[in-house]
């Protein structure tokens, strides 16, 4: 596209170049790539301060929404400025994909596991040209930036859908227009906004009202929602999972010593190379899609689901030098996937302790408490040795958990938290490590890993 394309369905002025044209879109002026459009927005920092970062990174158009005093616009660069960046963005994301009505979008909602379900879906149907961002941008800017970098030889783009306020799904389907949508679950996450598990079904229905009636809803088997979101959708539903009554039925699941879950379904038996059981759904769930909406042969897709990826910070499972296996699942934490983490390092064959680093879970409003409480039970009904609860949500849970029988530690914040750690871990130790993102417990997780780090 280029300068003038952008402008053209939002009516905007542009400043320099008009023939200054772009091959792909960022609103993060460290990570684009030359020849992007950037994207100033403004939230915690003003994107329009980055202008010139990101020209000098070798974009060649800035959308703006207010003068950047300055900035130097060189042949082959532009400024494309609107009254608002990011209501510009979504659309022009939304003027590209009602030009690309062949291309297929398949989005993914649910409390828990978009994001793994989405790298998971990219490799079933990779067969058929699909793109998916490999970041989770799931979100009013993600999904736009995500729409516009999907490459014109794709057939199939598939795109996540977060639902941290009510109507924030239905705004992102008016964007991408899906025609499949997949729902892992209901569950906790952003209670604080949706108000518990009756909001979030509420935003997952926001999803399945927004599909074709020639469409398709893959929905969770087992999840105790399942029947009340399928009667709100006119397209065709099909459900995955455990139960007797699924359509596609999951059976004889097992879990190796790497965590690494397999499964049969539909004739195939399948290894999930990623690390925790709650990976089967997901899994069973890119199968079915493949299949009942594309055509690919299950066979076919359980041989490429086995090369599979997963994000990073997402259930990374890794050993030290000195033999300290870290699990690593800090790029977020709710519920349901905190009590996964813990199940998982309850599994682990370990020759030592098996220590828990847990934070705060955020955005659980009146939940929060007794959310807290009941992951520190857990611990304890797990067996597992030790919990070190990061920050006030993390008391919370270590409280809980010393109650329960494991000996526990407290810190205020990541730094106290790796402090405890290189105390307490030995090798032989097995350490999960998970909190909401804003802990950054990362560190934690990567400071074991480093060479001479534990003794």
């Amino acid at each position: 596209m280029t300068a003038a394309d952008i402008a053209r369905p939002i009516a905007a002025d542009v400043h320099g170049d008009r023939r200054a044209s772009v091959d792909s879109w960022a609103f993060d002026s460290r990570a684009l790539r030359p020849g992007a459009c950037f994207v100033a927005l403004r939230g915690t920092r003003d994107g329009h301060d980055f202008v010139e970062e990101a020209f000098d990174a070798g974009a060649h158009v800035a959308l703006i929404d207010h003068d950047v005093p300055g900035v130097v616009l060189h042949e082959g660069r532009a400024l494309v400025r609107a009254d608002d960046s990011l209501a510009a963005l979504q659309a022009v994301a939304r003027s590209v994909r009602s030009e690309r009505e062949a291309l297929r979008v398949v989005a993914v909602a649910g409390s828990t596991g978009k994001t793994s379900t989405k790298d998971l879906l990219a490799a079933a149907l990779a067969s058929t040209g699909c793109y998916a961002n490999e970041e989770s941008y799931n979100n009013e800017f993600g999904l736009p930036i995500t729409l516009l970098n999907t490459p014109a030889s794709a057939n199939v783009v598939v795109t996540e859908m977060g639902e941290r306020q009510p109507g924030d799904v239905a705004s992102l389907c008016a964007i991408a227009r899906p025609g499949i949508g997949v729902i892992t679950n209901v569950g906790l996450a952003h209670a604080e906004f949706l108000g518990g598990p009756e909001g979030a079904a509420a935003a997952m229905t926001e999803l399945l009202e927004a599909l074709p009636r020639d469409g398709l809803a893959v929905l969770n088997a087992d999840d105790p929602w399942t029947e009340q979101l399928a009667r709100r959708t006119a397209a065709n539903v099909v459900t995955v999972g455990r139960s007797a009554h699924a359509d596609h039925r999951v059976t004889e699941v097992r879990l190796d010593d790497r965590l690494r879950p397999s499964f049969d379904l539909g004739g195939c038996r399948l290894t999930v190379p990623l690390h925790g059981a709650h990976h089967v759904l997901n899994a069973a769930m890119a199968v079915v899609v493949a299949h009942d909406a594309f055509g690919v042969p299950v066979e076919e897709t359980c041989t490429v689901l086995e090369s599979a990826r997963g994000g990073r910070w997402r259930m990374e499972l890794g050993e030290s030098p000195a033999g300290v296996v870290v699990l690593n699942d800090a790029y977020n934490a709710n519920p349901s996937s905190m009590e996964a983490g813990l199940v998982a390092l309850a599994h682990l064959s370990v020759k030592g302790h098996r220590i828990a680093v847990l934070g705060d879970m955020r955005e659980l409003g009146e939940h929060a408490d007794r959310a807290h409480e009941d992951i520190g039970r857990k611990a304890g009904a797990l067996g597992i040795d030790v919990l070190v609860g990061v920050g006030a949500g993390g008391r919370q849970i270590a409280t809980a958990a010393l109650d329960a029988g494991v000996a526990v530690e407290t810190a205020v914040d990541a730094d106290e938290a790796l402090e405890i750690a290189r105390r307490i871990v030995r090798p032989g130790d097995a350490v999960l490590v998970k909190a909401s993102r804003v802990l950054r417990l990362e560190i934690v997780a990567e400071a074991l890993l480093a060479p001479g780090d534990v003794a």
